[in-house]
């Protein structure tokens, strides 16, 4: 026991003291303090000037086009004749004009006359030329009021239920969507980057013939649980740091940025992140040290790794589904696959949208593929740690395992 701690007191000082792990691990805080400074300094200095008026000619040939003129941004000019909106348009006194033409009631038609190159008009000046044209045609049917809600008809509210048919929690945006993504990419960089450390320890290790030194005084339990533990507590230090960097983050800038003050992570969630993250790391740790053990090089290796790594980031490509729609087949299929059941589940916890039995049985199914995993691993590493050479084959790898 006493070796494994000094394994692990050496694997944990020695990812601290590392330059990548520092780098990573304050990228984070950095990131967020340089872009709320640059928000900040921009909200400060720029002051937009006051939008210019287009102006927008027309050729009213029915007579009845002749209010409302003036649209938001946007002065409409009557021309009597299409000869002189045509020559406005030429000396740049309007941006474009369109003609309404006489059967214009019955067919609906307006054609419309441009000097810039485009593919379609865009959404604004379609809007802008429909809400001058249905202005006037209620003009004289009905109140003011009733022409501008005719231009916005709705201002669309959506509420979310829960099963209960009780308003549910967590209805904005941030936290809705926002928020499990963050623990999508927390969870993938911190895991990927502590057990691909172990990876590149142990290959490192065998290739340049350390691992004999550390064999000849270690077992080769003591020094898989302890580069194990070791890499994992440095993990769960990253891992912290980020977390609170968020909350004081959202603390200090929520008075600025008004999107950030609804940003709360539960306790209960962040305790869900600390028992996916370590049972997810020891199971990708499990599986890269026993790559490690296997591989005569760090390169041979890495092509193995991307079989594992591939389907952990399925989450990531297919997060949109799992927002959508956290309770669907897809969703509970990559709760309970062991690779993809870490950030799944933590996707689907903070968005409350997992039942207590589907966390239960994901974490059974984890707990059961690290302990099945870690075995194997330290057969492997007890039977090809000190294997030089080319790769073994599939069946010489199951035959070793069965005679270890």
């Amino acid at each position: 026991m006493n070796k494994t701690l000094l394994i692990l007191k050496h694997e944990f000082r020695k990812i601290l003291r590392s330059k990548t792990f520092i780098i990573l691990t304050l990228a984070l805080p950095l990131l967020l303090i340089l872009g709320f400074g640059v928000y900040k300094g921009v909200q400060e200095w720029h002051h937009p000037a006051a939008p210019e008026e287009v102006k927008i000619g027309y050729v009213d040939e029915i007579g009845m086009f002749d209010e409302y003129t003036n649209q938001s941004d946007v002065l409409f000019v009557l021309y009597q004749s299409e000869d002189a909106a045509k020559q406005a348009l030429l000396v740049k006194e309007s941006k474009e004009y369109f003609v309404i033409p006489p059967d214009y009631l019955s067919s609906g038609l307006i054609t419309r006359y441009t000097m810039a190159r485009e593919a379609a008009p865009s959404e604004k000046t379609r809007g802008q030329i429909a809400d001058f044209l249905i202005s006037n045609l209620l003009s004289d049917e009905v109140s003011p009021q009733i022409v501008e809600r005719a231009k916005t008809p709705m201002l669309l509210a959506s509420i979310r239920l829960d099963e209960s048919g009780e308003i549910a929690s967590g209805q904005d945006v941030f936290s809705s969507y926002v928020l499990p993504m963050v623990f999508v990419v927390i969870f993938m960089i911190s895991i990927f980057f502590s057990s691909g450390t172990l990876f590149q320890s142990v290959t490192e290790e065998k290739e340049n013939r350390m691992i004999e030194i550390l064999l000849s005084s270690v077992s080769t339990r003591q020094l898989l649980v302890g580069k194990v533990l070791g890499l994992g507590a440095s993990g769960l230090i990253q891992v912290a740091v980020w977390f609170i960097t968020l909350e004081i983050f959202a603390e200090v800038a929520s008075g600025t940025i008004p999107a950030l003050s609804d940003l709360s992570i539960p306790v209960s969630v962040l305790a869900w992140a600390v028992v996916y993250f370590i049972l997810g790391y020891l199971l990708f740790a499990a599986i890269f040290s026993g790559i490690g053990s296997i591989v005569p090089t760090a390169k041979e290796g890495q092509g193995l790794s991307v079989i594992f790594t591939l389907p952990a980031v399925l989450p990531y490509y297919f997060s949109y589904f799992i927002l959508t729609n956290p309770t669907g087949a897809l969703s509970r299929a990559l709760t309970f696959f062991p690779l993809t059941s870490p950030i799944t589940a933590m996707i689907r916890i903070s968005t409350k949208a997992i039942a207590p039995w589907e966390i239960a049985l994901s974490i059974v199914i984890i707990v059961t593929s690290v302990v099945v995993t870690m075995w194997v691993a330290a057969k492997l590493f007890r039977v090809f740690l000190l294997m030089y050479g080319k790769r073994p084959a599939l069946r010489e790898i199951v035959r070793y395992l069965r005679e270890a």
